[in-house]
């Protein structure tokens, strides 16, 4: 238990703070400054206390003769994965200032991307807040009106009592949702199950295997690129989804490549990949061409993901609007049952 509770809320880098240092140290390793140099600036600067101690790790371990990677790495999970495994490659094929160059404009457009999707739902669930704010607001004056007796609700929750019940339960219902929200961000193990859940919904399924696939697209692009043992950019390009129905392919690409397959190979026999993705893995490989081929198909996916991205936000403000109505709908006919129905049937009775 306590594992898992370290793995989800253990502290984390943010992501703007992660692209502000990305673009950093591309600036700085593309100037030919010394990594000690580099790490004590970055050190020495003000920001959030956890992240001025971890970049005083990476530079103790600097000072003393270690690799930036291996610096990092004693930071343990503060960094992201593929941030990790790319600064190694970085330092291991002196490629490290285009490394982070490219991984500041990824977390850029993601950065970019979330600022959008919560804009877009903003309205909704402003009007979803409200709505709990209001039924709040009426459990507590029922406590004012009929000698604290009239349950319009019907669900025994009268004045200030029934309010800090009804206050219990939301932070019960949020606490929930945060743990599996950080749970979903950090690709715990048991959370899949509920991913794979989640793409048999028809109206989710294919933004969400687009947004998947131009993150696939873009970390083989880019770990090809730098020169990786192809093992070990498949793996990591898997695992950078954080997508269950392509963590779940990792072991069977890994095997086909180690026994001598072809890449394209690998994908065909894992299955699930849409035409043109194989066709491009075939392409490329048959030509010589994959970086080429797999940049071409990363810029194509992320056209794609802004469309699927698009239909996300639809579909999230939607369900906040079809939750307020049926928030309303249920206050409405708890209401009516118990102030109109009620009587008449205590009538009846008599």
């Amino acid at each position: 238990m306590n594992d898992i509770v370290s793995t989800l809320f253990s502290p984390r880098i943010r992501t703007k703070e992660l692209a502000q240092l990305c673009r950093r140290l591309a600036t700085s390793l593309a100037a030919g400054i010394d990594l000690r140099t580099i790490w004590n600036r970055e050190a020495s600067a003000s920001g959030r206390s956890v992240l001025v101690s971890r970049f005083g790790v990476i530079r103790d371990a600097v000072a003393a003769g270690a690799s930036m990677a291996d610096g990092i790495d004693e930071c343990g999970n503060f960094f992201p994965p593929l941030f990790r495994q790319l600064t190694r490659v970085g330092d291991e094929t002196g490629s490290g200032a285009e490394v982070f160059r490219q991984l500041a404009e990824h977390y850029d457009a993601g950065l970019k991307r979330r600022r959008i999707f919560l804009a877009a739902i903003s309205w909704p669930v402003l009007e979803l807040v409200a709505a709990v704010v209001v039924i709040g607001l009426f459990i507590w004056i029922l406590g004012m009106v009929g000698n604290g007796k009239t349950d319009m609700l019907g669900f025994g929750l009268i004045g200030t009592r029934g309010l800090v019940v009804y206050v219990v339960f939301l932070c019960g219902v949020g606490i929930v949702c945060a743990f599996l929200f950080q749970a979903f961000r950090r690709g715990v193990m048991w959370i899949r199950p509920m991913q794979r859940a989640v793409l048999k919904i028809p109206v989710l399924r294919k933004p969400l295997e687009t947004l998947a696939l131009s993150r696939l697209a873009w970390v083989m692009h880019l770990t090809m690129s730098t020169g990786m043992d192809v093992r070990r950019a498949m793996r990591l390009s898997l695992e950078s989804t954080n997508h269950a129905q392509y963590l779940d392919h990792v072991s069977t690409v890994d095997r086909w490549i180690a026994q001598g397959g072809s890449i394209h190979e690998a994908f065909v026999e894992a299955g699930g990949y849409p035409a043109e993705f194989l066709d491009t893995l075939q392409v490329g490989e048959e030509s010589g061409r994959m970086v080429e081929s797999m940049r071409n198909l990363s810029e194509q996916y992320q056209d794609r993901a802004r469309v699927a991205l698009a239909a996300l936000m639809t579909i999230a403000g939607f369900a906040v609007w079809a939750l307020v109505a049926l928030l309303i709908a249920v206050m409405i006919i708890r209401i009516f049952m118990t102030a109109y129905l009620g009587p008449i049937n205590d009538a009846l009775k008599m």
